[in-house]
């Protein structure tokens, strides 16, 4: 079994100082707790290096203010903690999460008076997905949930209260034996896994959902550009869930997933191929640190 998330040794940079991993709480009645007035990021170290880090924190520091709240460092001073908490806990390929959120001093729905907290973690977390299961396909069910109209949430940030749909989308899929579930949107238009960005093959076009009621992930515009780079057309556009018999390929992508061939959603059915081959190795040689040799 793993060890629980508050019981590993380690250190968590804390509100500006690096704590022991399990000196780092906060009180049960946390305005981030009830009310969800919490932001988060996913990153990932490779070879000591957190891929596309500055964007991360920009991306943070935007999450916060869509949620009407300020983080009171700035992008440099979570970029030195992020790099602090790597070299303090000896990680070099590793997950890194920070996390900002509203405290503890009122309680209730208003919360311009509660202070503003950031902590940042990292440990060791394979890939989302199996090696196993990467090289077949993972398998997708439909999610019964779906995404909001963006008049509902805030859509473009990565605010933890945005998940929850996810989490229960995610558990029943697990339930029914499959690795992941695939959401609609409001308005019944293919939108997203529940922690990643899809991706549809069809020769060298890609065809992927427009971002406009979710995420658009920074793995997500990474890859877009790699798929561009190695002679692939990427559409980005509405589509309906009847459109995916017409596709040989799919793929997931995110911090966590990297680049994660699908071969089943719902009654489809895909091969993972050249495309998912191709993009597989361009994302790895991306995220792999260049390193200039000693003269």
């Amino acid at each position: 079994m793993a060890i629980p998330m508050d019981q590993r040794e380690g250190w968590i940079w804390f509100d500006g100082e690096l704590k022991p991993w399990q000196d780092a709480k906060i009180h049960v009645l946390t305005h981030g707790l009830h009310y969800a007035s919490c932001v988060f990021e996913g990153e990932r170290a490779y070879g000591g290096e957190i891929f596309k880090s500055r964007e991360h924190s920009e991306r943070l520091i935007r999450s916060g203010q869509t949620l009407d709240f300020t983080i009171p460092y700035s992008i440099e001073e979570i970029e030195a903690a992020k790099r602090s908490v790597l070299e303090k806990n000896g990680l070099v390929d590793a997950y890194v999460r920070p996390v900002a959120w509203r405290g503890s001093e009122e309680l209730s729905v208003p919360a311009r008076n509660n202070k503003v907290h950031l902590a940042i973690a990292s440990w060791v977390w394979p890939s989302y997905f199996s090696v196993e299961e990467k090289l077949k396909g993972i398998r997708l069910e439909w999610s019964k949930w779906k995404r909001p109209s963006p008049e509902t949430i805030p859509c473009k940030a990565k605010a933890a209260g945005l998940y929850m749909i996810c989490t229960l989308s995610k558990d029943a899929a697990m339930a029914n034996g499959y690795a992941d579930a695939l959401m609609l949107d409001y308005r019944g238009y293919v939108a997203e896994a529940t922690g990643a960005n899809v991706f549809f093959i069809k020769g060298d076009e890609i065809h992927t959902p427009e971002p406009d009621c979710f995420l658009n992930g920074i793995t997500r515009q990474t890859v877009i550009a790699l798929a561009r780079a190695n002679g692939f057309k990427v559409i980005e556009r509405h589509m309906m869930p009847e459109e995916l018999a017409n596709y040989d390929e799919c793929f997931l992508t995110g911090t966590a997933a990297e680049v994660t061939p699908v071969s089943l959603i719902g009654a489809h059915k895909f091969t993972p191929g050249r495309g998912c081959e191709t993009l597989i190795n361009a994302y790895a040689a991306a995220v792999t640190p260049k390193r200039v040799a000693a003269e």
